[in-house]
Formats: structure tokens, C-alpha cells, sequence
């Protein structure tokens, strides 16, 4: 409704900047793409460098289970657990499905 009805001072704010653009021989163009590239960049290196830094850490990480593995094995102790405390597949998949959901909708309200 609002956009129907236009006093003076809504005519003469219109006509202010109704302009055409400005000839800038292309200078807004690419300080837009520039612009576009430092995000994906930015957005590029966060999981770039956690690849890296999991497939560095990967062979000591092994290292280390295998080594408390070993020393849990020279201990004799017992690591089992009862088939009751573990959860089923049904629960683990239904985790799993909330998950999923929490992160696209989490990433769908910040977009």
C-alpha cells in the first residue's frame, strides 16, 4: 500500500538518486570479483589446513593407539562392555540423521 501512495518528498528523494551509473571503466567490476575472491579464499582455508594438519598427525595418532593398545594388553585389563550399554543401529542412525539436519538448517538461518 505503501507503494502506491508517494507524497512530494517521496517523489523528490526518488529523483535524488535515480542516476545513472557512473562510467568507472570497469574499476567496480573488479574490485567485486577481488571482493568474491578473499571470501572464497578465506572460506578455502579453514578445512585446507585441517586436511593437512589431520593427514600430518594421522601417522602419531596411530602410533600412540597402538602403543596404549599394547600397554592395555600388558596390563590385563579387561575393556569389554556389556552388550546392553551399547547403542543400537537404529539410535546411532537416527543420531546421525539429527545431525545432518541441525548443521543444514544451522547453515540455512546464517545464509
Amino acid at each position: 500500500m505503501a507503494d502506491k501512495i508517494k507524497d512530494a518528498d517521496d517523489r523528490v528523494l526518488e529523483s535524488m538518486f535515480r542516476s545513472d551509473p557512473i562510467a568507472d571503466n570497469g574499476f567496480s567490476d573488479r574490485i567485486v570479483r577481488r571482493i568474491r575472491r578473499k571470501i572464497w579464499i578465506r572460506r578455502l582455508t579453514l578445512p585446507v589446513a585441517a586436511a593437512i594438519g589431520v593427514s600430518i598427525a594421522a601417522k602419531p595418532f596411530a602410533g600412540l593407539v597402538m602403543s596404549v593398545v599394547g600397554l592395555l594388553g600388558a596390563l590385563q585389563v579387561d575393556v569389554t562392555l556389556p552388550g546392553s550399554m551399547l547403542p543400537s543401529m537404529r539410535i546411532i542412525v537416527l543420531g546421525v540423521i539429527i545431525m545432518l539436519g541441525a548443521i543444514v538448517g544451522l547453515r540455512a538461518a546464517t545464509e
